[in-house]
């Protein structure tokens, strides 16, 4: 009797390893299953890992160039405004040329033009005539003296 009591507790200890005997079976593969999602899930981020790490040189790259062109930029405007400045003391230059021509110019002209309407409306003496040909000769110097003038200003003007 204790060989059947020995042999039942026997068959439901061997039933009882059975089952859990499955129950390693299942969890063993559901750990498999899991291992497997485990796995795909590290591939996809090694994946995107690299994928970001790419994207990360563009935008460095990208980051280089843009203060490289920025650079350039503040170069180009500082020629810019160089320019402008350069423009603009040239404009001066050219209104200042344009008053020296309309006043400096004129004043000898006209007092030539007088000379010469004086010289042929009375010739009274040889005094007179000598004194007339010192006011042409002293226009005629003023002339001089300003188209030396001006062509220094014109010459200091186009090197600048």
């Amino acid at each position: 009797m204790d060989l059947i009591i020995t042999k039942k507790e026997l068959a439901f200890q061997n039933e009882e390893k059975a089952k859990r005997e499955a129950e390693l079976i299942n969890a063993y593969a559901e750990l498999k299953k899991t291992e497997k999602y485990i796995s795909s899930q590290n591939d996809e981020k090694i994946k995107r890992a690299a994928e970001l790490a790419i994207a990360n040189r563009e935008l460095i790259f990208q980051n280089d160039e843009k203060e490289k062109r920025a650079v350039e930029l503040v170069i180009a405007n500082s020629k810019l405004k160089k320019t402008q400045e350069n423009l603009q003391e040239y404009i001066l230059g050219l209104e200042k040329m344009m008053f020296m021509t309309s006043h400096k110019i004129r004043q000898p002209i006209a007092h030539i033009l007088g000379i010469s309407n004086l010289l042929d409306e009375s010739i009274n003496s040889l005094e007179e005539i000598k004194k007339m040909v010192g006011y042409l000769k002293q226009s005629a110097l003023s002339l001089d003296s300003f188209t030396i003038e001006l062509t220094e200003f014109m010459c200091a003007l186009k090197q600048k």
